[in-house]
This record gives structure tokens, C-alpha cells and sequence, in this order.
């Protein structure tokens, strides 16, 4: 399947692509797991590490520091991914806080092939400490500030993503 065409965002060919990222795994919160987001070869980057349920824990993410984003118009987020058949989410943050409402948007990339997933604005959930937040207003792409990734949902054991690249998109 052909990605629609869009603006990319970040496409890892430099290792300045991969150094906005930062983990935030659960150890914020005392738990066990760990992640990590490097550049495997120049143009793919690796989210990976291990999720553990102890301590409360169960999530690890990676997010870029807040900046400017050209997503204004976009109607939907674009990555090229190979995954290992888990279950992803892709973060968006509208502040420049650390803390607060993010909105998520579930993947399943099938194992070790590369793949375009389409992430439409409204598949876009708000979500506060992993919690829904009824009544948030929807996504609204022009105001991107901070992208991630994230591996939740009681997923316990390794796992590696790899990503090609994300784009803002807008589909016909």
C-alpha cells in the first residue's frame, strides 16, 4: 500500500532525528521498565526495551521534546514501521508540558514486515495517566507539539519497533 503523500516529519536519516527523544517509562511511577530510542542504521530508528508489570508498572514510551511540528492541515499522522506483532500506541501532546492530556492512537504492525499505518485524527483518544478523559475536545493536528510511542496495555516482555519514518498527511 502507498502512503498518501504528506509532509514528513521526521524521516531518522541524521542522528538529530533520533536525539528529540526521550524515554518516559514507567519508572516515573516506580515501576521496572525500561526503553530505549537509537538509530539502528542511518534512516530507521529502534524504540525498544522490556515492559514489566512489577512495582505497578506497564509501560514504556519514548517522546520527542516540544517544538513546532508542520502539521497544520493534516487530517491524519502517517509511520512506516516493521514491528514484532505487538500492540503500539502513537502519542501526540498539544502543550508543552510534561504532564498532562496526550492523545493516543493504536497500531498492530505484523511481525518483521514493513508496513504504512494510517493513524486518522479521530482515531485519536485524549488520555491522562493512561486514563480516558471524557469531554477532552478532539485532536487537533495544527497544534502537535510532542510525538511518541508507546508499548502499554499489560504487554510484559521485550519488544522492537522499528520506524522508517512519520509524516502529516492528508487523506482524500
Amino acid at each position: 500500500m502507498n502512503a498518501p503523500s504528506g509532509v514528513v516529519l521526521l524521516d531518522f536519516d541524521t542522528e538529530d532525528d533520533v536525539s528529540l527523544w526521550q524515554p518516559v517509562d514507567d519508572g516515573v511511577m516506580g515501576g521496572l521498565s525500561r526503553s530505549s530510542f537509537t538509530l539502528a542504521e542511518p534512516g530507521i530508528a529502534r524504540f525498544a526495551g522490556h515492559v514489566s508489570l512489577e512495582n505497578f508498572g506497564g509501560f514504556a514510551s519514548v517522546r520527542t521534546a516540544a517544538r513546532a511540528w508542520r502539521t497544520a492541515g493534516a487530517s491524519a499522522l502517517a509511520l512506516r514501521v516493521r514491528g514484532d506483532g505487538r500492540t503500539y500506541k502513537f502519542t501526540v501532546r498539544t502543550d508543552d508540558g510534561f504532564d498532562g492530556v496526550q492523545y493516543q492512537s493504536r497500531f498492530t504492525p505484523p511481525v518483521g514486515l514493513w508496513v504504512d499505518i494510517i493513524l486518522p485524527r479521530p482515531s485519536f483518544a485524549a488520555s491522562f495517566r493512561g486514563r480516558p478523559v471524557t469531554g477532552a475536545a478532539a485532536l487537533d493536528l495544527a497544534r502537535a507539539r510532542a510525538l511518541g510511542l508507546m508499548i502499554s496495555d499489560k504487554q510484559a516482555g521485550p519488544f522492537e519497533l522499528f520506524v522508517d519514518r512519520i509524516a502529516a498527511v492528508s487523506e482524500p
